[in-house]
């Protein structure tokens, strides 16, 4: 009888031992499940992740970076360069046309310039260089003096700064065209909120990045050697998404 009963508490025993066995087995289901869900939704989100641009979108004069889709709603919506009429040193008119599925760089200078300029100029030379047999980047250099930055001398400017045809304009025209584009389409000036006029002179050493849909992408210091190396970068990463 004593035997019967240990046997009794033995089988007991076996049976606690597999139900906690079944628990643990099942506990461990879930967690399992658990880990994978968790692995599909990472994924998923590094998916999505990767279709954001490499580069931020800028929309305003605060140049708040926005990462978005190349191909969503909001960076199709996103401000761009409107069209413009402007005349570059061969005398050829240039468009918004002249850029269309291009990459560019634009700066705002004048050829009698002792200050920023000379420097200025040095620099969109070093990126005339990176990408002088690349059709897919221009530069384009807007004067901010045309009642004397004529055609004649900005032709002569671009001889002695051996400036490339058809790869780097450097553009006259109506002063107040330029001053508008300079402070409402590239947001070129860092005073922000200040009401200027045409009267204010524009005066700024910032280069802007301009994808192929003439969006704003990157602005960049151009008196600084190694922002001019990152905005080399930049058109780089540009053309890959592009």
């Amino acid at each position: 009888m004593k035997q019967k009963t240990v046997e009794f508490l033995d089988l007991k025993e076996q049976i606690f031992v597999f139900n906690w066995k079944m628990k643990l087995y099942r506990l461990n289901s879930l967690f399992t499940a658990f880990l994978l869900v968790f692995t599909l939704l990472g994924c998923n989100n590094k998916s999505n992740s990767e279709k954001e641009s490499a580069l931020p979108y800028y929309g305003e004069s605060s140049f708040t970076p926005k990462w978005l889709a190349t191909d969503s709603k909001e960076a199709m919506e996103m401000h761009r360069i409107p069209n413009f009429s402007l005349i570059n040193q061969n005398g050829e008119v240039i468009t918004r046309n002249t850029f269309k599925n291009k990459i560019y760089v634009a700066d705002f200078f004048f050829t009698s310039c002792s200050g920023i300029c000379p420097k200025m100029t040095s620099n969109m030379s070093v990126l005339q260089e990176a990408f002088k047999t690349d059709d897919d980047v221009l530069l384009l250099s807007h004067t901010v003096t045309p009642e004397t930055d004529t055609v004649e001398v900005l032709n002569e400017y671009a001889k002695t700064k051996g400036v490339t045809p058809n790869k780097w304009h450097l553009v006259t025209g109506s002063r107040s065209e330029i001053y508008n584009l300079g402070r409402n389409a590239y947001f070129i000036e860092e005073d922000l909120g200040e009401l200027k006029t045409d009267d204010d002179f524009l005066h700024t050493e910032n280069f802007v990045l301009i994808d192929k849909n003439q969006h704003i992408r990157g602005i960049y210091n151009g008196l600084n050697k190694t922002a001019i190396q990152q905005l080399i970068a930049d058109i780089k990463t540009l053309k890959e998404e592009s």
